[in-house]
């Protein structure tokens, strides 16, 4: 397990900051280069604690680790900021000012693109289950993990939901919602329809490969 996934899970992101600003989309390994110079730049946000970043910053072969300011949905570190909405691409800019030289201050700026978690990283509780009988379908989607809070959508008998759920060992709760994970791959969803709680097995969704 990488530096990364394993701190991830001590990362404490407010419900309400998640809700708002998506701010578990800051994690991970960000990597790109400098507009102007071309030059490669990476950030790694490793964990998130209410306002405060862990974050791992490397430029000209040189890594610099400390505590960033979390606000909104930016991170600041020193010189650099970081930003993301969709938790794919963020922005990057660096500040500088060559001392007594105001004309060489500016800025740096580039658009990272956040690397891939390996698969072996990636909590076994992400990822999308579908599974139907002769009465009802159901689709679950667990689209993220940080600590005991799971960012979930759902569609029961084509009523749909989505928020924040419990994590609790191999299953999520949501509500009148539970998911199971039983070995990765097969999993089952329970519900209720009516006065019956009902319980569906789920399989994960693989998309097709050309």
């Amino acid at each position: 397990m990488s530096a990364i996934a394993a701190t991830q899970s001590t990362s404490r992101i407010t419900p309400v900051n998640e809700r708002v600003y998506h701010q578990s989309n800051l994690l991970g390994d960000w990597k790109g280069s400098i507009s102007k110079t071309h030059g490669a730049v990476e950030v790694k946000v490793v964990s998130i604690n209410g306002s405060t970043a862990q974050v791992e910053y490397t430029h000209n072969g040189h890594t610099e680790r400390g505590t960033g300011t979390v606000s909104q949905n930016f991170i600041t570190f020193g010189n650099v900021t970081i930003a993301t909405r969709d938790g794919k691409q963020a922005a990057f800019e660096f500040s500088f000012q060559a001392p007594g030289q105001i004309s060489q201050s500016g800025t740096q700026t580039a658009v990272l693109a956040k690397a891939p978690t390996p698969a072996s990283d990636q909590n076994p509780l992400i990822g999308s289950f579908t599974g139907a009988d002769a009465d009802h379908s159901v689709s679950f989607t667990v689209v993220s993990i940080d600590g005991r809070d799971a960012q979930v959508k759902f569609t029961i008998d084509g009523n749909s939901g989505k928020g924040v759920g419990d994590v609790n060992q191999n299953a999520v709760l949501f509500g009148k919602v539970a998911f199971t994970n039983i070995d990765g791959t097969n999993g089952k969803v329970t519900f209720q329809s009516g006065h019956q709680t009902f319980s569906l097995p789920v399989k994960r969704f693989t998309p097709k490969t050309a």
